[in-house]
């Protein structure tokens, strides 16, 4: 394999541009740069999840794969045209929602993100995910992205909120429901 990054300073970036692979330019605020540093930042928490020695080996590994997947959108978003989430990609999360959720107690209220602090990550995990999943429809809006991509984010974000309630049930912990304000009083 060769070097991919021979200089990690450039400075080509210093002009409010940014590289893509296809090695096109755009402006660092562009609509693609937001989805694709929100996918980034998913990913990086994802990794800070994951340095939690708590979180079972199934999840680890689970999540791992799915840091994998998250460089391959990525690739796909900084490359127009290309392709690499596919629908086998978002059934792979379905299936893992679905394992996770048989073996949790139905909801019947909502939830409020925390528990223990491998659950509570993995609400952060899931609202970063949104945020990633509204960047890349909002490029979709513009340009065109994948179905996939754009599904396999909304799989994930919903895989993650099965993950947080495994991980606190694991851990020994109930969700927090959340209680609506009690209009008579302040």
């Amino acid at each position: 394999m060769t070097d991919r990054l021979t200089s990690i300073i450039t400075k080509t970036g210093d002009d409010g541009t940014t590289g893509l692979g296809d090695g096109s330019r755009i402006a660092k605020h562009s609509i693609r740069i937001q989805a694709i540093g929100d996918v980034d930042e998913l990913n990086s928490q994802l990794g800070l999840l994951l340095a939690d020695a708590s979180v079972p080996l199934a999840i680890t590994q689970l999540l791992q794969h799915v840091q994998h997947r998250l460089f391959d959108l990525g690739a796909e978003l900084s490359v127009p045209g290309y392709v690499a989430i596919t629908d086998a990609h978002v059934t792979t999360l379905e299936q893992a929602a679905n394992l996770h959720q048989a073996g949790l107690q139905p909801l019947r209220e909502f939830i409020l993100p925390g528990g223990c602090p491998a659950a509570a990550q993995t609400h952060v995990c899931r609202s970063v995910c949104r945020r990633a999943e509204r960047s890349v429809v909002a490029l979709n809006g513009t340009e065109p992205v994948s179905d996939a991509a754009r599904h396999y984010l909304n799989r994930l974000s919903d895989c993650l909120f099965v993950i947080a309630r495994a991980l606190n049930q694991g851990a020994g912990q109930s969700d927090i429901f959340w209680q609506a304000a009690d209009k008579t009083t302040p």
